[in-house]
């Protein structure tokens, strides 16, 4: 779940050699027969296979080529002939042209249905039983995003262009609004994008990141050296809007002003957990603590625990658990995100957990951490997945191990490398962390089989 900006969620060109008697920009009649796992119909036409977004299953719809590779052809519905009954009137006045909310025409419901069908799919391929199905953890259809790129760029004229990437290409969709922000983060946006083209040297910001934590915060990538006056004016804007500014050119973030910190808060544990831009925070701040509670919940940790969490971030997992357990024992990749969960840790007197930078795809015999015992493990890979770590859990033997993930094929996958190890999968849930895309996250509980009572 983790570590993968937003690119995750944009539909990349299939690899192969471009087709030149499909030009891009054809418009062509289909039939949609079903879904893809990422949302987007699926239509044969002329020996080949067209994936088409914004569009469902028994739908006849027209749709333009935006790339051919091979016998694939990624495409976008302009016309919807015939429509489904239950397709419903995008909230976005951009959707279908920015690559972000592709799912917008798809009931809420339907859409939170089709995650949890995909995971499940995967798990049928994969040959893993599931115990118990429980209920998607779910937040608010809109307004729940609490960061965000945008993109910043002159057109061929040389007027600047201020917004979000299209759909499958580099074109940029210009907008005022983005519903799907946090309001405060809506605010600011509305409010910067008028801004950003009043200033005189442009060229020199490569894009812009919005964030919302104790404070909204504004990061400028800038690529060259900007002029004094820009820079003064950027203060001045974010002064108004009672926002931090932060600048970033080849080296990690920097505040503007000194003493400027973010953080987010998980209240019902009592903590506000330290971050800057660039590392990574769940964007969807209402379902990040439904996770955190579940994830808890399911573990029904005692004083005695000792827990161990593999790509741990800046604690989201680790820094809850250290209220309850005997100790937690907490690993990540990154190493500048490692030095500030262990700042969060002693900032907030948390004595029971101690944090380690290892890098996660190498054997985890290597650390000598691995040499304590624990009674539960929690994994929160990026897409990836943990082969290497489930691979070796058999050493560890803990009762218990919760899963995370943010990619239903690799979860699939070592959910079985961990059913083969005498784990089983005792719950299951599907995250709609990202309403509104074809994002899936899901949640999962093993327990080893001799304990499955426990």
């Amino acid at each position: 779940m983790k570590r993968q900006q937003q690119s995750g969620l944009r539909f990349q060109p299939a690899r192969g050699v471009q087709q030149t008697d499909l030009p891009v920009g054809k418009k062509q009649p289909l039939s949609i027969e079903r879904l893809a796992h990422d949302g987007r119909g699926i239509a044969f036409h002329a020996g080949r296979t067209w994936f088409v977004s914004g569009a469902m299953p028994g739908e006849l719809v027209v749709a333009r080529v935006l790339s051919v590779r091979n016998k694939i052809v990624e495409a976008q519905i302009v016309e919807v002939p015939q429509a489904c009954s239950n397709r419903q009137q995008p909230f976005c006045a951009v959707a279908g042209r920015c690559g972000g909310c592709t799912l917008q025409h798809m009931p809420i419901n339907e859409q939170r249905e089709f995650k949890q069908a995909y995971i499940a799919e995967q798990m049928q391929r994969a040959g893993v039983e599931v115990g118990e199905w429980f209920a998607t953890l779910q937040g608010s259809e809109q307004g729940y995003r609490r960061r965000t790129r945008i993109a910043v760029k002159p057109n061929k004229q040389g007027l600047l262009q201020v917004g979000f990437r299209a759909l499958a290409s580099q074109q940029i969709v210009e907008t005022t609004q983005c519903p799907i922000l946090v309001e405060p983060l809506q605010k600011l946006y509305a409010e910067l994008v008028p801004f950003i083209k009043t200033l005189k040297q442009t060229r020199a910001i490569g894009h812009l990141e919005l964030f919302y934590g104790n404070q909204p915060a504004l990061l400028v990538r800038l690529t060259q050296a900007l002029n004094n006056e820009d820079q003064q004016r950027l203060r001045d804007f974010c002064q108004q809007q009672h926002t931090q500014l932060w600048w970033q050119t080849q080296a990690e973030p920097y505040p503007d002003n000194e003493g400027d910190t973010l953080y987010y808060e998980l209240q019902p544990y009592d903590l506000q957990i330290d971050y800057q831009p660039g590392d990574f925070v769940q964007v969807n701040a209402e379902v990040n603590l439904a996770m955190v509670q579940q994830a808890l919940a399911w573990l029904d940790l005692h004083s005695d625990d000792q827990v161990l969490d593999l790509f741990c971030g800046l604690g989201n997992f680790s820094l809850p658990m250290a209220r309850t357990v005997a100790s937690v024992v907490a690993v990540e990749g990154v190493e500048s995100m490692v030095k500030r969960a262990q700042h969060t840790a002693k900032r907030q007197g948390l004595q029971h957990v101690e944090f380690h930078h290892f890098d996660l795809s190498q054997p985890l015999s290597q650390a000598a951490w691995m040499q304590q015992k624990f009674t539960v493990v929690v994994l929160d890979p990026p897409r990836e997945g943990a082969a290497q770590a489930v691979e070796q859990l058999t050493k560890v033997a803990a009762k218990k191990i919760l899963y995370v993930s943010c990619n239903p094929a690799t979860l699939a996958r070592d959910a079985a490398v961990l059913q083969a190890q005498g784990y089983q999968l005792q719950r299951l849930a599907a995250l709609d962390m990202f309403s509104q895309t074809g994002h899936v996250e899901a949640m999962a509980l093993f327990v080893r089989q001799s304990l499955s009572r426990y």
